[in-house]
């Protein structure tokens, strides 16, 4: 049961500090907001990232910037160009940060001529990539080259202004791995960077305007640790009254065995996990007096000692509890869509502003051995019930005013996705989804259907390493086989498919290696995947090839456990491989891959070293998708359908002297109509059951109970469902889930 804590005493500014993406919010603080609104406690958050680009990316901010600029002689001939073309840049910048903002369509036929946008090296590649903008429309086109313009000013603010820059991550290098706290430290000593001074000027506003008593910072990656101590150091200096408290993604993994006592001269405390009970007891610690303070997964000082108080009783919050994320307060309008590389999911990910939600906590598969499986943001597994989320989903639509949604579980349950799925068709919703799945064989045909009628889009999911051998390794639960039949499956139902792909896991060979790239091109060359991303592996702490490594054939190199950061930890591999040196070859085939070319090439010919020839035979793939139909058809599958009432006409059919009743029942769907012809019988009772199917009905029938019905009035049952008239109606949109 929700109460109300410190409504008169607190006031909390929460955000998330530069960098992440520019086309959306990080969601993190809208869900603590959103729960925040449960409890009644006032809140007011900022997303300081996307604050901080606008104002650099403006006439004033490009003006400010040029003459700030370290122009000695040292600097590159490019830097040079962008510096000296400088009133063209400032001419030009606000009004395509308008474009990028959606405010300003017609610039594109500007923006696609040659003499509008100042071009500097990153207009190079323009060249090779004309290819692959061949068929884009002139609206992409020109976010391409808009975003390759802000590309050009960013290498400028990195040569000229400050090397940490960066569109997505800031300082990111500070963060990463940073198993001891003394750079980090020593850099904050130094004077603010440029950016610095940005961050810190839109940070005085914010405070002066909301005047918190608790701020918030949201860490999600290593990107964003440098700014969240810059934050948290001005305003220890200028309002030391105001407590601060770091959380998110950065601390759930990477400080959960801090000891470094300098931390807290920056911040008052560091929660660990879900946020909501542990921000509710800081209130509650921060607004009673005499009371033992309760503290949840709590990092904080005591006698100069870091010290984790983890002495509160709370459960965390059910799901259902949470409320829905509230993303008021953040600039959703003046978001920057950018189009930077031709890969259709990085470019879903950039382009287009989408609500976050979560159709589960946690991981339904949780085994995977290069995972954090044994943090409760994946070990506990929690779904939320497919109404709620569709109460969430409608309530973000008339708040945003957005109907997209960006699903961003680590693996999202296929039964939640087809319940989820028939609640928004229930409710006549129209949405568009996409989220992360685990490439399970209960993605049938007609399930990825239902899926897309529903609003589904594109789906992500781990291939990892393509060798059932390393995927038994992993626990993936999946073989090679089975991901070609459901990205299949998901293909011909019209939603993308991208995959993640992994190289250098513990114990792969050359020959692991070489096998897998020719697994990848197959699935690309038979039209099943669309889009896919190649990571080296990285051993963390918290995963079972990180606590457990003898039984994966590795040695750590270094335990990883300093008194700041702890999660990377260099290891050295039993085979002795160098992985790094396939990186290359491995994305630049993949590139190709996804444009539908160079299929024909020998693998050799990605490399400039010797591998050895592949052991797949050069059809698996196409094989592997060679199968019969199924004619089992479990008693609890549900049947549903997804079409409109059809239009019938009754005939009679004389032959050799005989006649029968006859049935032509006509259907339309969005693209064409068809009919259908059965015995007056028959065609009776399908348009009856076709009714009672109906995706708007409440109730959903089993194979079952249509069996019966079907046998209450007429014969042979499995004669008729395996005849002509069904396996049209199957062909538009009568499910089997």
């Amino acid at each position: 049961m929700h109460k109300t804590i410190g409504l008169l005493k607190t006031k909390l500014l929460i955000i998330t500090p530069p960098f992440t993406q520019l086309n959306t919010p990080y969601p993190a603080t809208a869900y603590i907001k959103g729960f925040l609104n449960t409890i009644n406690v006032d809140s007011v958050q900022a997303d300081f990232g996307i604050e901080v680009i606008l104002k650099l990316f403006s006439k004033q901010g490009l003006r400010d910037l040029f003459s700030n600029a370290k122009m000695d002689s040292d600097v590159s001939d490019n830097s040079q160009r962008i510096f000296a073309l400088q009133s063209e840049y400032i001419k030009t910048i606000d009004a395509v940060i308008a474009f990028l903002q959606g405010k300003n369509p017609t610039l594109a036929l500007q923006i696609c001529q040659d003499d509008f946008l100042p071009e500097a090296s990153r207009f190079a590649q323009l060249e090779e990539l004309d290819w692959a903008f061949g068929t884009m429309g002139t609206q992409d086109k020109a976010k391409h080259l808009a975003t390759l313009f802000l590309e050009d000013i960013s290498d400028f603010i990195v040569e000229c202004i400050d090397e940490n820059f960066g569109f997505s991550r800031y300082a990111e290098r500070l963060g990463r791995s940073a198993n001891s706290f003394d750079e980090l430290y020593k850099t904050l000593q130094q004077e603010t960077t440029y950016i610095d001074a940005i961050l810190i000027s839109i940070l005085k506003e914010r405070i002066e305007s909301v005047q918190p008593t608790l701020f918030l910072i949201s860490v999600p990656f290593p990107g964003n640790l440098y700014a969240a101590f810059r934050s948290a150091q001005w305003i220890k200096q200028n309002h030391p009254h105001i407590k601060i408290s770091m959380g998110g993604g950065f601390p759930n993994t990477e400080l959960r065995s801090l000891a470094d006592a300098r931390v807290f001269e920056f911040f008052d405390f560091i929660t660990l996990d879900d946020g909501e009970v542990p921000i509710e007891e800081l209130i509650t610690a921060l607004t009673t007096e005499g009371l033992e303070k309760k503290y949840k997964r709590t990092f904080l000082l005591e006698g100069g000692k870091v010290v984790y108080k983890n002495n509160s009783t709370r459960q965390d919050y059910k799901q259902s509890q949470v409320g829905t994320p509230d993303y008021s307060d953040l600039l959703l309008d003046k978001y920057i869509s950018v189009i930077e590389i031709v890969n259709p999911m990085h470019r879903m990910w950039s382009d287009g502003r989408w609500n976050k939600l979560t159709m589960a906590h946690g991981c339904y598969w949780g085994k995977c051995t290069f995972c954090d499986i044994s943090l409760d943001y994946i070990k506990i597994y929690e779904p939320v019930a497919a109404n709620l989320l569709c109460d969430r989903m409608e309530e973000l639509m008339e708040k945003t005013g957005q109907n997209g949604f960006h699903y961003v579980d680590e693996a999202a349950p296929p039964a939640l996705m087809r319940a989820l799925a028939l609640e928004i068709l229930k409710r006549n919703l129209a949405v568009t989804w996409w989220t992360n799945i685990r490439f399970e064989k209960s993605f049938s045909k007609d399930l990825c259907l239902l899926l897309k009628a529903s609003g589904c889009i594109a789906v992500s999911g781990g291939l990892e390493v393509a060798s059932d051998r390393l995927l038994k390794l992993i626990d993936k639960g999946v073989t090679v086989e089975q991901v070609a039949k459901v990205t299949r499956n998901f293909t011909e139902a019209g939603v993308m498919v991208h995959a993640y792909l992994m190289y250098g896991y513990p114990t792969q060979t050359i020959q692991e290696s070489v096998d897998s790239l020719e697994m990848v091109r197959q699935l690309f060359e038979v039209g099943v995947l669309q889009s896919g991303f190649w990571h080296q592996f990285a051993m963390t702490a918290h995963s079972p090839v990180g606590m457990y490594p003898e039984k994966f054939g590795v040695k750590k190199e270094t335990e990883a456990i300093g008194t700041f950061a702890n999660n990377d930890i260099n290891y050295v591999d039993s085979t002795g491989i160098d992985h790094e040196k396939f990186s290359f070859g491995l994305k630049k085939s993949l590139f190709n891959f996804m444009h539908g070319i160079c299929f024909d090439y020998e693998l050799q010919d990605w490399f400039d070293f010797k591998i050895p020839k592949t052991r797949i035979p050069h059809d698996f793939i196409f094989d592997a998708l060679q199968e019969e139909n199924d004619f089992n058809i479990k008693s609890s599958a549900k049947i549903v359908w997804l079409g409109g009432n059809p239009s019938t006409a009754f005939f009679t059919k004389t032959k050799k002297g005989s006649s029968w009743e006859m049935a032509t029942l006509t259907l339309h769907d969005k693209k064409e109509s068809f009919s259908i012809h059965t015995n007056k019988a028959e065609g009776e009772w399908l348009i009856e059951i076709l009714k009672k199917l109906a995706v708007s009905n409440a109730k959903t029938y089993t194979f079952q109970e249509v069996k019966a019905d079907f046998e209450s009035v007429l014969e042979d049952f499995e004669l008729f469902w395996y005849s002509k008239p069904i396996k049209t109606l199957r062909d538009y949109g009568l499910l089997v889930l």
